[in-house]
């Protein structure tokens, strides 16, 4: 009889080989739920600005187990207790933390579904990959949900210094070719231990969690609040609500069979049920590149014109402010297109509107990010630094963004 080989090697171009330790996470990579995440970009609409920037979240995940494998191995070399169990769910909870994430990243969170984050879908896996997998998830979802007693387990998992920032920061800094945010992801995972169950970093890590820091600010402001992403990703939530909007009118749009589910349903935290998981699970950033490509000469003017600026990359102009858009700005530019192209000020909205948006590279108030000095004593990066920068980076900037037709639709 023949049996699979279960322990298989897998070639990243971050890391080298990244090695599957055991079965068990070996079927949950070969699930359904989890090769989904091959169809589902890392930075969703970010390739429109950096073109390599076309990874996806199955890169990520498996880059964040890689790095909990060794984060685990350094921590028992300085003795720490971690029993086989807790490696093992500490693996499959940073594994599956992004499971639930929907086409486009965040698009599909402020659309076409309400007030159901991708932490809360994940967690809706996981609990039924528990009931398939016979309870042996059980443990990992108590570490995803940040319930274990053992705090420096979650902390791997979820804080300003976890596996999950670890790897997507090497990673998109690669994908992009944006070199400001290349950490020393080794020498961090060098440097961490563990003091009263919580997680540290010793002394001499401080410059590389300096640079970890700094390098997240940078990425923010450079990648993932590039104007061109934000105004792409905004356009994307837009056609997927005007998309919903005209199909609970009763419209008929083409589109797939997953997608129209989510079109044709009104979907909160209440109503994801078993059928709606399973919708889910099929639905990836294709069904929606699809949908656009034929919503492109649809009738309706307001979708149509979306579709194409997205399916074309010819987007709206966005101008970035560091204060607030004034009202009369906006009314200016929607009363323009109401003239000239005679539609409703609904219809108008869709295609001028307003934001802002916030970055903030250390939060004070958070998870702190700790110092072990070689005396013992346990300080917050922003007291053990002689950066003065780190005080500004815990300050959160504000920017504010206005987004509107070039010249003509």
């Amino acid at each position: 009889m023949h049996t699979k080989n279960k322990l298989k090697i897998f070639n990243d171009p971050i890391y080298g080989f990244i090695t599957i330790p055991n079965s068990l996470i070996f079927d949950l990579i070969e699930h359904k739920y989890f090769q989904r995440l091959r169809r589902i970009t890392q930075m969703g609409l970010s390739y429109l600005v950096y073109p390599g920037a076309h990874h996806t979240r199955f890169h990520h995940a498996l880059g964040s187990m890689h790095l909990m494998q060794n984060a685990v191995r350094i921590l028992r070399f300085k003795g720490v207790t971690i029993s086989e169990d807790e490696e093992n769910a500490l693996l499959i909870a940073i594994l599956l933390h992004d499971i639930g994430h929907g086409p486009f990243s965040h698009s599909m969170e402020h659309s076409i579904v309400k007030d159901v984050s991708h932490e809360e879908i994940s967690l809706l896996f996981m609990q039924k990959l528990n009931t398939e997998f016979n309870s042996n998830l059980t443990l990992a979802i108590k570490l995803f949900k940040g319930e274990y007693h053992r705090k420096f387990m979650c902390q791997l998992i979820s804080s300003q210094m976890d596996m999950d920032r670890a790897d997507y920061l090497k990673r998109d800094s690669f994908y992009t070719g944006v070199s400001e945010g290349n950490i020393n992801s080794a020498h961090l995972l060098t440097m961490l231990n563990v003091v009263n169950e919580e997680l540290v970093v010793e002394e001499k890590g401080i410059y590389s969690v300096e640079r970890f820091l700094t390098a997240r600010r940078l990425m923010y402001w450079q990648v993932y609040l590039h104007k061109t992403s934000l105004v792409a990703e905004q356009l994307m939530i837009r056609t997927l609500q005007r998309a919903k909007e005209l199909t609970l009118k009763g419209e008929s749009l083409i589109a797939s069979k997953a997608l129209l589910y989510f079109l044709e349903n009104k979907i909160a935290k209440d109503e994801f049920n078993d059928e709606a998981l399973e919708t889910f699970a099929s639905l990836d950033d294709i069904d929606i590149i699809s949908a656009m490509k034929d919503w492109q000469s649809h009738n309706d003017f307001v979708l149509s014109n979306l579709s194409k600026m997205i399916i074309n990359r010819d987007l709206l102009k966005i101008e970035i402010k560091n204060h607030q858009i004034k009202k009369e700005k906006l009314k200016t530019h929607i009363t323009n297109l109401m003239t000239d192209y005679k539609i409703t000020k609904d219809e108008a909205a869709y295609f001028v509107f307003k934001g802002e948006v916030t970055n903030q590279a250390y939060q004070l108030k958070n998870q702190k990010i700790n110092i072990l000095f070689k005396t013992g004593k346990v300080t917050d990066i922003v007291k053990a630094s002689d950066h003065l920068n780190l005080k500004v980076l815990s300050k959160p900037v504000t920017k504010y963004y206005i987004c509107y037709p070039k010249d003509k639709l």
